[in-house]
């Protein structure tokens, strides 16, 4: 099967730049790369015919072989056999070609990828708080256990006044590369974990890792309006890095604990307080404890239902970062008198002959429904 016109291949103009080339290419790896199209065939072969066709339009003199002798300037090994890659180099070229475009996981990875690979753990630290301390915020000690940056070599894991070498199996590149099919695949060194550098000469005090295990004590602040949940950052708090790397992140996890008295909603607070019946029927003045430890009163007016709601607006929790605060919702529910005694017996029964269906209107009306129901 004859070959298609390279230029055709990328879909681009024979006139096209350098850039327009490299991002014709991209797209086409992009779209037909194996990893993306697993076991389709007609994406390999696109892939392959697509990479073949920018190994030689993205270099000058094999674009102006191929513009003046075209497919036949890389027959009999010049760049690639009829029908497929033929003798294409795919261990040299190509992966360089996947380094420009891809980064460390098709075979990049400089310095920075490599120091990035030494950055120290990020930590997490379980803090439970009461409710009290969530609504005013609070500053509390913590004591964990970590590794810190070796006093003695300040991290470089060798001794004073030695260095550390490049890497004998890697060449310092801090990765080592193994052919897989017609790719060359671009893996981590095994042997200096992608640092690129052996400690020929470790020092005596951290044994070469540049680190030491330490019981770490730290004043930490818990902003006020702490939800439970809520996730605290504290930058560079974490683990000591490898060689010199940044130092992990310390994350604290706070755990509000349920409160005896009030439920919380965000920012709102829910409160149930019982009153008697008596109390809900002729009406009443109570008064309700607040988070913030004071106490706040509400009158209950005659003929209040059990259930019913009250707001005290500004009374609940403090909203994170900012100046306002949620309310305090007081539910009351009447409690039903038990072990009565014989007159408080005698007074409700005479309570119960002069009452009227006027006092009871929910009572009225639901014997209303129940008498139209038995008529059907």
């Amino acid at each position: 099967m004859a070959k298609r016109d390279y230029y055709e291949v990328l879909g681009v103009e024979k006139n096209a730049s350098s850039d327009q080339i490299k991002a014709a290419y991209r797209k086409q790896a992009v779209k037909y790369h194996p990893d993306k199209n697993k076991g389709d065939k007609g994406a390999e072969e696109k892939f392959k015919e697509a990479s073949e066709a920018y190994h030689v339009l993205s270099n000058s003199e094999r674009k102006q072989n191929y513009d003046n002798f075209g497919h036949a300037a890389f027959e009999n090994g010049g760049g690639g056999g009829r029908g497929g890659f033929g003798n294409f180099d795919f261990s040299g070229s190509f992966s360089d070609i996947f380094e420009d475009f891809f980064g460390e996981g098709f075979g990049g990875g400089g310095r920075r990828s490599r120091r990035s690979n030494n950055r120290g753990s990020d930590l997490r630290y379980d803090l439970s708080i009461t409710l009290e301390e969530a609504y005013s915020g609070k500053k509390q000690d913590i004591k964990f256990s970590t590794s810190e940056r070796c006093g003695t070599c300040s991290g470089s894991g060798s001794k004073p006044g030695h260095s550390p070498s490049s890497c004998s199996m890697c060449g310092g590149h801090g990765q080592v590369r193994s052919s897989q099919g017609f790719f060359t695949v671009q893996q981590t060194c095994p042997q200096c974990a992608g640092s690129g550098e052996q400690i020929t000469n470790p020092c005596t005090s951290c044994g070469g890792q540049g680190k030491k295990q330490a019981s770490k004590r730290l004043s930490v602040t818990i902003p006020k309006g702490v939800d439970d949940g809520t996730r605290i950052r504290l930058s560079g708090k974490g683990e000591a890095g490898s060689k010199g790397a940044s130092n992990g992140d310390l994350y604290l996890f706070i755990n509000v604990e349920s409160h005896e008295l009030f439920k919380r909603s965000e920012v709102n607070l829910f409160f149930e307080f019982p009153i008697s019946i008596t109390d809900a029927a002729l009406g009443t003045t109570i008064e309700i404890p607040t988070i913030d430890g004071g106490k706040a009163k509400i009158k209950i007016p005659d003929g209040t239902q059990s259930g019913k709601q009250f707001r005290l607006k500004g009374k609940g929790m403090p909203f994170m970062r900012r100046g306002d605060y949620g309310d305090l919702y007081v539910q009351v529910n009447t409690e039903v008198p038990v072990s009565l005694n014989k007159e408080q017996k005698e007074l409700l029964e005479k309570f119960r002959k002069i009452e009227n269906e006027r006092s009871n209107p929910s009572i009225k009306k639901f014997f209303q429904k129940a008498k139209n129901f038995w008529r059907k």
